[in-house]
């Protein structure tokens, strides 16, 4: 059940994307846009909701229920910015906007871009252990927390693996090709 909600969470995330930059710009309707955009949240609380009941009732928490906690972190940390890619591209495309702005490539720019990336992959990761930690208290000494553990894990792997990639950008840093004559 968890993981249907899950994947229909994230279908839903799409359609809700798609339906309010739809109205936004093709239709012109950038009010019931904006509200279909704000709607985007509540599939998260509905997932928390679910999780809670579902352990609430004495499931036996395991990868489901993890799976869970990263999802709701990961739309925390990095959803903003993916309606934020998407809306500047429709917009670009569909209502004479401005092209995207492309990531810096070079230098300290992109070291900057990058520890910007690396801030919400750890935002991320840091809601995640949190709701995470939460269904461990929750479940309490009782129930095999094990699974949830690993998932703690999971993001601390994800943290460092950010701060590797940032931290190499800002120790070394891509240079600018000469210019050729």
């Amino acid at each position: 059940m968890v993981v249907g909600l899950i994947i229909a969470c994230e279908v839903a995330f799409w359609v809700l994307l798609a339906a309010g930059l739809g109205f936004r710009y093709a239709l012109r309707m950038p009010r019931t846009g904006l509200a279909l955009l704000l709607c985007e949240p509540l599939l998260e609380v509905v997932l928390f909701t679910v999780t809670a009941i579902d352990l609430k009732n004495g499931a036996q928490p395991d990868w489901r229920h993890g799976l869970a906690a990263v999802y709701i972190g990961f739309t925390v940390g990095l959803g903003h910015s993916t309606v934020k890619w998407a809306d500047a591209r429709v917009a670009h495309r569909f209502a004479d906007g401005p092209p995207p702005v492309r990531p810096p490539k070079y230098g300290t720019a992109r070291a900057v871009h990058e520890w910007k990336v690396a801030g919400r992959w750890i935002l991320a990761s840091v809601v995640a252990m949190a709701l995470l930690q939460g269904a461990v208290w929750y479940v309490g000494d009782d129930g095999d927390t094990g699974s949830l553990r690993a998932w703690q894990t999971r993001m601390l792997w994800v943290i460092g693996i950010n701060v590797l990639i940032a931290a190499s950008y800002t120790l070394f840093p891509k240079r600018e090709p000469a210019k050729q004559r």
